[in-house]
């Protein structure tokens, strides 16, 4: 199964012994498998074998299924008129007309009034019943499939961006690593020229103390962990897009996780090019995270 988004859309139709049938299936994002379903009236003892077809084939999205039936041309059942009963309505209102100066009946209002006319139906036997219960479930599974390829197509496509969104937080986070700032000749120089002013600042302090919380914040502040975590996290981000199926879930974990060191990244950053690369990435996992709530 190859990958696929949680939208699309799709229709099939069929015909069988006279009867027209179509299906409109359409999906959208879901956190899990919700089927909506509209039948016509008598065919509701088809619900739960199309949930059962809809789910034979997604595991995610909501999925709403739209059944019509009518009747092909040249089948159409002839509807019946009660003449009997017609004509005796009519005289009734010819007698209202003049008894009472009511409104003339029109034809259409007589023929509206019931008993005038019927539209005879077709008696059903289980046989075929079942029978034209198969036709609508195959034209069901021709709509479904249709829906998967659309899913399919979009997942494809989906695939190649949140690639160039990996590939994008692959290289701020290698900026990141070799910002200038990060270098420990750097950071010494930086760490000097401070406790230089504040000893300046303030002759009785304890140099030998200061220069221990220097080092110690310096540790703090290192983002060394923070790189490999995001690397391993590219490297489990390609992993997923190079498979098939559902992978919507893992990749929304580790857009979690990118977040969540891009934002370690940016608090313990002590330089401007730094804080300024980690804020990059923040926008980069956000659309990375936006477009992932779209695979199934």
């Amino acid at each position: 199964m190859t990958l696929q988004s949680m939208t699309g859309f799709s229709r099939a139709t069929a015909e069988h012994d006279g009867a027209a049938i179509a299906w409109e299936v359409k999906s959208v994002n879901g956190k899990a498998v919700d089927t909506r379903l509209r039948l016509p009236q008598g065919c509701e003892r088809l619900e739960q074998p199309v949930r059962q077809a809809v789910q034979r084939r997604f595991s995610r999205g909501s999925i709403q299924a739209s059944l019509t039936i009518g009747r092909t041309a040249g089948t159409m059942v002839q509807p019946v008129v009660n003449e009997a009963f017609l004509k005796d309505l009519a005289g009734l209102a010819q007698r209202l007309q003049e008894q009472f100066g009511v409104a003339p009946a029109s034809a259409d209002g007589l023929l509206a009034l019931r008993g005038v006319l019927d539209v005879p139906e077709t008696l059903e036997t289980e046989e075929v019943r079942a029978a034209f219960d198969v036709a609508v479930l195959a034209a069901l599974d021709k709509a479904l499939a249709g829906l998967e390829q659309a899913r399919q197509a979009e997942g494809e496509a989906l695939r190649g961006l949140l690639a160039g969104h990996v590939d994008a937080i692959e290289a701020l986070t290698l900026r990141a690593e070799a910002d200038k700032s990060r270098d420990p000749a750097v950071i010494r120089a930086r760490l000097a020229e401070q406790v230089a002013l504040l000893m300046d600042a303030a002759a009785n302090l304890d140099e030998t103390r200061l220069h221990q919380e220097a080092a110690f914040l310096a540790t703090k502040a290192d983002i060394r962990e923070e790189i490999d975590r995001l690397k391993t996290h590219v490297a489990s981000a390609r992993t997923l897009l190079s498979g098939t199926g559902p992978i919507g879930r893992k990749l929304d974990f580790l857009a979690q996780e990118f977040n969540r060191e891009s934002n370690t990244l940016c608090s313990k950053s002590n330089a401007a090019s730094v804080t300024a690369t980690g804020l990059e990435l923040k926008a980069v996992v956000d659309q990375f995270r936006e477009q992932v709530q779209n695979l199934e």
